[in-house]
């Protein structure tokens, strides 16, 4: 018993310094760490506080050690914390959250190469990206996605009429969200965004002005972003999809209008398959722009592609406009103009909304000249 005590005060001086309620240098930090995992390992086979607490630790010395760079070493120490919290998990729900919490770290850690330095999607085209994800990189995003989904059931399992828990239960759903949209699947992870904010709109109105609240506009501020991007990258039948689910929101509803438009449809077709009227179709059209950036590329004698210079590389803002009908205009501009490569060159166009990048999220696509049938993107 009083070595159980003499391991718990070890323990809280340990929060305190990872509190900053304590100061003491980055050496003695880490000792004290690397003390208090040891001395925590034997209680924590039979005590489920020690256990709890173990796991804990092991996940605040993966913490520290992806800060430092290392991923592998992160991911090594919050595996094994893990299996200890999964332990302790069913003993308290102060421990079923720390379980809860240490998943979707596992998750952010494993999935850390499907994003850029921004934390959004690398590839969110999925397999249809020309330049995807290794099998490697794929299969730890899709074990990420798991885990964080297991995160969900924990959360869920817990008291929702503590808010604690609805807070938690929310984010874990945000990150969700994040796991599904790094492997390509958009409608899934708006899906999920969709559920998170109106989760964290109903602990904005609850509680309005205090520390929470203002966590649960922070949220709402990067969901809010996170469904705009990824808006983009669904289909027209993906938007229908998530309008007869209430899952597209209201204020969403002009970008998603212009997403269906850019893709070819006509605004009778729009308006019925989302539930609108004609007059809603047309004015959002009207009043909601789109960014058209595109890109024109020459093939030269090396087989090589050339960009051209402006105005074949270049973007504008359009209203009511296709992709495709954006892209014929770039077509007959190029072949009228000096930079024409003439009828026995090789050309292609692309078009994006909004952002140029990979080629599989052009919205438009075409190869032109007399090999055009065997020419290969570069």
């Amino acid at each position: 018993m009083a070595q159980r005590e003499a391991v718990l005060r070890l323990d809280e001086q340990w929060a305190r310094i990872r509190s900053g309620a304590a100061r003491t240098d980055p050496g003695e930090a880490e000792a004290l760490l690397s003390e208090l995992i040891g001395a925590l390992r034997e209680p924590a086979r039979t005590d489920a506080q020690c256990a709890a607490r173990l796991g804990l630790r092991l996940g605040d010395l993966a913490a520290r050690r992806f800060a430092a760079g290392d991923r592998a070493g992160a991911l090594a120490a919050i595996e094994e914390g893990l299996r200890f919290s999964r332990q302790a998990a069913g003993h308290d729900p102060e421990y079923a959250r720390w379980y809860a919490r240490g998943l979707i770290n596992q998750g952010v850690w494993l999935a850390w190469p499907l994003s850029d330095e921004d934390r959004l999607p690398r590839y969110p085209l999925g397999p249809g990206s020309e330049h995807g994800p290794g099998a490697m990189e794929r299969a730890a995003g899709e074990r990420a996605r798991d885990l964080t989904r297991t995160a969900v059931d924990v959360w869920a399992s817990l008291d929702q009429e503590d808010p604690v828990n609805q807070r938690g239960l929310a984010q874990a759903k945000v990150f969700l969200g994040d796991r599904l949209a790094e492997l390509g699947l958009a409608e899934d992870a708006v899906a999920w965004a969709v559920d998170a904010e109106g989760q964290f709109r109903r602990l904005l109105l609850a509680d309005p002005g205090s520390d929470e609240s203002e966590e649960a506009e922070a949220a709402l501020d990067h969901i809010g972003r996170q469904l705009e991007l990824r808006l983009r990258f669904l289909s027209f039948d993906s938007l229908v999809s998530l309008r007869t689910r209430g899952l597209l929101p209201e204020r969403l509803l002009p970008q998603a209008v212009v997403a269906a438009r850019i893709q070819g449809a006509a605004e009778p077709e729009i308006a019925l398959r989302l539930h609108l009227d004609g007059d809603q179709v047309r004015t959002m059209l009207e009043v909601t722009p789109w960014v058209a950036v595109w890109r024109i590329e020459v093939r030269g004698p090396d087989g090589l592609w050339t960009v051209q210079r402006h105005p074949w590389h270049s973007g504008a803002e359009v209203r009511n406009r296709t992709a495709r009908e954006v892209g014929d205009e770039l077509l007959r501009g190029f072949a009228a103009s000096a930079d024409y490569p003439g009828d026995s060159g090789l050309w292609r166009v692309r078009v994006w909304w909004h952002t140029e990048g990979d080629p599989a999220g052009a919205r438009f696509r075409q190869v032109i000249g007399p090999d055009a049938a065997n020419a290969t993107p570069s």
